[in-house]
């Protein structure tokens, strides 16, 4: 999935480029929650645009894009994978 950042009210927004083709400078993301929390977490999206951006709606679109829930990761162990200790 692309990301770019467009002039908003306040300086740069993050925004999700869902038919890769708005101009600009482009960041791109594994279509995957995890990925997004992550780069979130890391303030990837910054060091992408080259300085401050704001990403507060970038996460609800992307899960609205996605299909996938915008609350917290709960990973899963099956009993058989042995790391149930």
């Amino acid at each position: 999935m692309r990301v770019v950042a467009q002039a908003g009210d306040e300086g740069k927004v993050a925004v999700l480029d869902a038919h890769r083709r708005l101009s600009g400078r482009g960041a791109w993301l594994h279509p995957d929650p995890a990925c997004m929390e992550t780069a979130l977490r890391r303030k990837a999206f910054h060091r992408a645009f080259r300085g401050a951006v704001e990403t507060g709606q970038l996460a609800l679109q992307f899960h609205a894009v996605t299909g996938t829930s915008n609350g917290p990761r709960q990973e899963t162990v099956l009993p058989e994978s042995g790391s149930e200790n």
